[in-house]
């Protein structure tokens, strides 16, 4: 079974900056945001992915992602998903010897900037980049198919 292990951290967007050139437009609703089989569509720059992914335990769920045609990703996100969709700009951002993946949020979500980093195991190690902050692995109000239903910018403060 395909199983994803990661953790969530928000970011102190005054210490990180991204490079204003890079980073990758993705764009994903949700046929599906139960708990127990969370389905996405996503386009990420020219490819477009479905996504399944199990009930977390901790910081681990099953996930399963297949390439699909950009045009039914299109068609899907447009007629099937959830609205508002999720846009988001991702940047890769190297720090001790692995790569982490930092979302800033825009439309409904701007404002939210989230760093993920993918373990092999639950209970592996890291070194925090001096840019991270407050670890939200366990706060389901930043599961990205929870934003659907409850955008960042409507929380009180902004979080």
């Amino acid at each position: 079974m395909a199983r994803e292990i990661e953790r969530k951290f928000l970011v102190h967007r005054d210490r990180w900056h991204p490079d204003a050139a890079g980073g990758l437009r993705l764009r994903q609703g949700y046929l599906s945001t139960d708990p127990a089989r969370v389905v996405r569509i996503r386009t990420a720059g020219d490819g477009a992915y479905l996504t399944v992914k199990g009930v977390t335990t901790g910081i681990e769920r099953a996930e399963f992602e297949y390439p699909i045609p950009t045009a039914d990703a299109e068609q899907m996100l447009h007629d099937l998903c959830l609205q508002p969709l999720i846009d988001k700009r991702r940047y890769r951002v190297p720090f001790g010897g692995r790569v982490w993946e930092v979302d800033e949020f825009d439309g409904a979500n701007a404002g939210l900037v989230i760093a993920e980093i993918e373990l092999a195991s639950a209970d592996e190690r890291l070194e925090l980049p001096p840019w991270i902050g407050e670890e939200v692995s366990a706060d389901p109000r930043y599961f990205n198919a929870n934003l659907i239903a409850r955008p960042y910018r409507t929380w009180p403060r902004h979080g």
